[in-house]
């Protein structure tokens, strides 16, 4: 087993932690104070390849592989879990599914505008009655001659306010409640936006409901073959519980890297409070928790680079990873304490933001569900 980055790897991990510092984290604070979403660092992302990393390049992306592209994750989330929420939604939702499933045409078409940053990207699945109960989708698409007209709505879509493209699913037959996928340019007469929702955190992503009132679309925007459009959804779910198990992991190193500067500063007793037993050990556990997080999501990115099952190993990582998260954001904030509560640190930031990783692609309950399936239970 070799666990070394290649350069190429190392080089983009550098290139975009080098970005994400100088750009993002300086951001971080207003843009969750204001629940802004940073429309200009999206496009010098764009400009700099970054949200093309793992899209080929004869369809706009630089051609890096899953391990590249999770460690952007990692980094962007790092300084900012939102930013990073709406980073990872863009390729891991928007892009793949075309990549893995749309026409040489809808590349060309659809999947370079995305990969080069000319537009971003959003994905619409959840429904009022319908997120880990597919049977509940609502939305429907019928074929009128050479077009689709869609009907429905899509809660809680990441990025769907600024978003040029839309894939989506929709009921295409209701005997047999089949199910399938659509790209939805966002500018189609009848498509619009509901208000931004109010969030508890990842403030610095948008998040929309998308209103579909006799949207018509080209017959060819359907998205792979009729009525396999879940299908097809679950097996971006799988890619993208890889890279969301990135992004827990930069919300966790933000907040471990504070508390253990934290700790080496504050005094108490005479001593930094890094001395006392009871702080090393959780300074300890957070560490070790981060790293088995962190090679954890490496493996599912490699077996997915290699052709490999991992369906699997993506639950295994994005379940282990978000509760690792959400306590290790809390342990920091004990470790300051009244401290970390306060909004000078970013500690109650990341413990918001951390939450979210818990329930979106797959609740913890749901990876649960998927690890005993693979099991054969």
């Amino acid at each position: 087993m070799d666990f070394d980055l290649s350069k190429e790897q190392k080089r983009i991990r550098d290139a975009v932690r080098e970005f994400a510092e100088e750009e993002i984290a300086p951001l971080a604070a207003e843009l969750d104070r204001t629940e802004r979403f940073s429309s200009e660092t999206f496009k010098k992302m764009g400009s700099l390849g970054f949200l093309g990393i793992p899209i080929p390049e004869e369809y706009g992306g630089i051609g890096a592989d899953m391990v590249s592209y999770s460690l952007a994750v990692e980094e962007i989330g790092r300084a900012c879990g939102g930013t990073g929420l709406s980073y990872e939604a863009h390729i891991s939702l928007a892009c793949m599914p075309i990549l893995h499933f749309g026409t040489e045409e809808q590349k060309k078409k659809y999947l370079a505008p995305l990969a080069r940053g000319e537009v971003l990207g959003s994905f619409g699945l959840t429904e009022t009655e319908a997120g880990s109960d597919a049977k509940g989708t609502r939305t429907t698409a019928v074929l009128d001659n050479d077009e689709w007209v869609i009907n429905g709505t899509k809660i809680f879509n990441t990025n769907g306010g600024f978003a040029g493209t839309v894939v989506l699913t929709a009921l295409t037959d209701k005997a047999s409640t089949g199910i399938s996928a659509f790209i939805v340019p966002t500018d189609t007469p009848g498509f619009s936006v509901g208000k931004p929702y109010e969030k508890m955190g990842m403030r610095a992503s948008n998040t929309v409901e998308l209103i579909l009132e006799n949207v018509r679309i080209p017959k060819e925007n359907l998205l792979g073959p009729l009525h396999r459009g879940f299908r097809q959804f679950l097996a971006t779910l799988d890619n993208g519980r890889v890279a969301i198990s990135a992004l827990a992991v930069g919300i966790a190193q933000s907040a471990f890297e504070a508390a253990l500067a934290y700790a080496k500063e504050r005094k108490q007793f005479g001593q930094s409070i890094s001395k006392f037993q009871a702080i090393q050990h959780k300074l300890a556990n957070m560490a070790m928790h981060i790293d088995l997080a962190r090679n954890a999501y490496l493996k599912a990115a490699w077996m997915y680079d290699h052709g490999l099952p991992y369906t699997k190993e993506a639950a295994y990582s994005k379940l282990f990873s978000s509760e690792m998260c959400t306590n290790t954001c809390n342990d920091a904030i004990q470790i300051l304490g009244g401290n970390g509560y306060m909004r000078e640190y970013p500690l109650e930031r990341n413990l918001r933001d951390a939450k979210l990783i818990e329930i979106g692609e797959g609740t913890s309950e749901i990876q649960r569900m998927v690890i005993a399936r693979q099991l054969g239970c």
